[in-house]
């Protein structure tokens, strides 16, 4: 049997950080500059928070939701 939880991924252009975020992971908030860093840190995590808060041993699969919205400011 495995749980299936979705990994919200979302670029923060003001401070330049991934930040990773699950509504299927309690307490899952972490940041990095590197979106593969943070990703493999995001799978560690998960793991042992569904572990301490839910009691949860056993297979993971996950669902990746990665969003980055830029903007150009014109000069002249």
């Amino acid at each position: 049997m495995s749980k299936t939880c979705k990994i919200n991924f979302m670029w923060d252009n003001e401070v330049f950080v991934w930040i990773a975020t699950s509504e299927d992971v309690p307490g899952l908030a972490l940041e990095d500059g590197s979106l593969d860093r943070l990703i493999f840190r995001a799978k560690l995590a998960t793991q042992e928070l569904l572990e301490l808060n839910c009691g949860y041993i056993g297979n993971i699969d996950f669902e990746f939701e990665m969003s980055r919205a830029e903007r150009l400011i014109a000069i002249g």
